[in-house]
């Protein structure tokens, strides 16, 4: 009894399996009907995409040019700051004295010249009438001459105080966002810190940097006559985020170095994006996706297709019906669905485009159209048949 029924439940399975649609294979509506696709020539939008860098216009690393204490923070990481406007006060007290005795000591200055210019003008008068001789006369013209020296002196070292007071006060340079703030108050910094004290980032305009490789970059000369034409006729350019999502706004091309680096053969571009949400960062990685269209390609649907490792065949069907094992070479960049095939098939060959893991190289089918093999499927379903298999194929086929 057990040997027998082992032997029903085993006959059950098989022929539920041989009912079944099997979504690696076909529906079950007919073992040999198969859909096909005479190849057409057609228009294929392709994209590249390169890794990418994305920068600031102007990534500025604040620095403090004098030595003291952080005293006050006057921003946070992630602010918008403008040009002039004061980030860091540093402590100012010593520097204030300097400026108070640079000040005392132009003054002194001054009043020396003053006693200087009055005892030179009273020594011209006396040596004009020969009281004095050519040695006083001297002696007071030296004298005034050093008084105004000592006080052009005594205004630089002024100057000088004054600017190492107004370096207390750290201001923006430019436009931007600020960056990381490494030190807090209390904090000694001075001109020889390891870290800046912050980086303002202008990133009302992002540049974003990728590589081409030397082959691609003389492609572009040739086809364009120039690598300044080539940027001139380069087309939009998007940028992959993160994430995956593409960014908001195109960019464009706007420079390409003039040096290939000898050790990975390739060069560097720059392309421009508009940022006025400041929504991209400098310092973010993300991809440049590069659309080129490809005139006269062979589009196939990905389900047409079979990868074997790094090999990629297509069963091609003869005049008698039989299919063919057809190796093939297809275009690395593709959209998920389908596939520029770039040797292999020629337009007016017929292949079959869905249900290929069930072929077998030499195999006769009856062909059925896209649309016929639809309509066979929606029978099928209303049957029970096939359920699910419709939307699979529509979506396979980009119905």
């Amino acid at each position: 009894m057990g040997k027998n029924k082992m032997m029903l439940i085993a006959a059950f399975a098989v022929m539920l399996v041989s009912c079944g649609g099997g979504k690696q294979g076909k529906p079950n509506f007919g073992d040999n009907e198969y859909a096909v696709r005479t190849i057409n020539a057609e228009k294929a939008l392709l994209q590249t995409t390169y890794p990418a860098t994305v920068k600031g216009v102007q990534d500025v690393e604040i620095r403090p040019k004098v030595a003291g204490f952080i005293t006050k923070l006057n921003v946070h990481e992630g602010q918008t700051v403008k040009k002039g406007q004061v980030l860091f006060i540093i402590d100012n007290v010593t520097y204030e004295a300097a400026v108070r005795q640079a000040k005392a000591a132009v003054n002194a200055a001054k009043a020396q010249l003053n006693t200087s210019k009055l005892t030179f003008e009273n020594s011209k008068k006396l040596f004009e009438n020969n009281v004095i001789g050519d040695y006083e006369m001297q002696s007071a013209r030296n004298a005034y001459e050093s008084a105004q020296a000592a006080l052009a002196q005594a205004e630089a070292s002024y100057v000088s105080a004054k600017q190492n007071l107004d370096f207390c006060y750290v201001s923006s340079p430019a436009d931007g966002v600020v960056g990381e703030l490494p030190y807090k108050v209390g904090a000694l910094v001075s001109s020889s810190s390891q870290q800046p004290l912050t980086t303002v980032s202008d990133n009302k305009s992002m540049q974003v940097y990728f590589s081409l490789t030397e082959k691609e970059l003389m492609g572009l000369s040739k086809t364009s006559g120039g690598i300044a034409a080539a940027i001139k006729d380069f087309p939009p350019v998007r940028l992959q985020l993160a994430d995956g999502s593409l960014y908001a706004t195109e960019g464009h091309i706007a420079a390409v170095s003039g040096v290939i680096d000898a050790t990975k053969g390739t060069v560097q571009v720059r392309a421009d994006f508009d940022n006025p949400e400041h929504f991209l960062k400098s310092g973010a990685s993300g991809y440049i996706v590069i659309p080129q269209v490809a005139q006269n390609a062979i589009v196939v649907p990905q389900d047409a297709v079979i990868q074997v490792q790094d090999k990629y065949f297509v069963y091609v069907v003869g005049k008698d019906s039989k299919v063919k094992y057809t190796p093939v070479t297809v275009n690395p960049e593709n959209n998920g669905k389908t596939y520029i095939i770039e040797s292999g098939l020629k337009v007016g060959e017929t292949i079959v485009v869905y249900g290929v893991t069930s072929l077998t190289d030499g195999m006769e089918i009856k062909q059925l159209s896209e649309k016929q093999y639809a309509e066979k499927l929606q029978k099928a379903e209303k049957l029970g048949e096939a359920q699910g298999d419709l939307e699979e194929f529509k979506k396979a086929m980009g119905m």
